[in-house]
């Protein structure tokens, strides 16, 4: 994660940005992602989404 917009909250201790810049795109955050079995199912993602960690899920801004 190069950039960041402004935080707009918090998950276990860590910001959560409205905006994030990853190679020259722009992410916007979406939702938390659910834990399951100890780890995040990423075959839930879709293929316009992030996991950030601590387990926060961005899409692509279109």
């Amino acid at each position: 994660m190069s950039h960041h917009g402004h935080a707009i909250g918090t998950y276990l201790g860590k910001p959560i940005f409205e905006l994030i810049e990853v190679q020259e795109d722009t992410y916007v955050f979406d939702r938390i992602a659910q834990y399951e079995d100890d780890e995040f199912p990423l075959d839930r993602l879709s293929a316009n989404e992030l996991l950030v960690e601590p387990g926060l899920i961005y899409r692509h801004k279109d």
